[in-house]
């Protein structure tokens, strides 16, 4: 098991929020772009004022596009969809900004946010990503994994929500460490242990994952589709 390629393909990781993606995916990020895959992140919303100062996102932006190149990724789309506010919007048009995104790309492989999440951001996120990704297009991914972000997927209402029981295991024990770094490069969203947005936190989750699996370290997934 040890050494293989994961042959995601060309992969877009769609993130509700910048950091999500490092939080769910960072690890697998960095090691798809390490065995020479095309990794592109796409951040659904963006702060909108007045319940965000507009030096506060242009920080957060300036903080994920250094994450993004600790880790490899190609290219970062921001959809400046607002932020907290996807209920608000006319959902036509997240899927459309979605699936253009899609259709520009052709990805193989798409990462999404876990449907059952407790922020509702991320839950409209998971459906327009479907939507994007529907089968009966001339093009569509192969294979779409939702993953688990700390501090949104675990705090969903037991038995009242999707729960996420992952049944995918990506060996990160080698690209831990740049996952740690990415997060790193998201000061204002870091936060002291014991805290899930914090560094120990992040690696303590890494580290129950590979256990799963016995490997030192891990993100989990489920499958939502997989076409072979």
């Amino acid at each position: 098991m040890h050494g293989l390629r994961l042959a995601f393909g060309r992969t877009l990781v769609i993130a509700p929020h910048p950091d999500d993606e490092v939080l769910g995916a960072g690890g697998t990020i960095a090691r798809l772009a390490e065995e020479g895959e095309d990794v592109f992140v796409a951040i659904v919303t963006e702060g909108k004022p007045p319940a965000f100062a507009a030096d506060a996102v242009a920080r957060v932006q300036a903080e994920a596009s250094a994450a993004h190149a600790v880790l490899g990724v190609r290219d970062t789309f921001w959809l400046g969809l607002p932020a907290a506010g996807l209920s608000e919007t006319p959902h036509t048009s997240l899927n459309g900004t979605l699936s253009d995104l899609v259709r520009r790309l052709a990805p193989q492989t798409v990462l999404v946010p876990f449907v059952g999440d407790m922020h509702i951001d991320h839950q409209l996120t998971f459906a327009s990503s479907l939507v994007a990704c529907r089968p009966h297009q001339a093009e569509f991914p192969t294979r779409i994994l939702a993953y688990e972000t700390l501090s949104e997927t675990n705090w969903n209402a037991p038995y009242l929500s999707p729960t996420f029981v992952p049944n995918v295991f990506i060996d990160i024990a080698a690209h831990i460490e740049t996952k740690l770094e990415a997060m790193q490069a998201f000061a204002s969203q870091l936060r002291q242990p014991p805290h899930e947005r914090s560094l120990t936190a992040l690696r303590a989750l890494a580290t129950l994952r590979g256990a799963t699996i016995l490997r030192q370290a891990a993100e989990a997934f489920v499958l939502v589709r997989h076409v072979a």
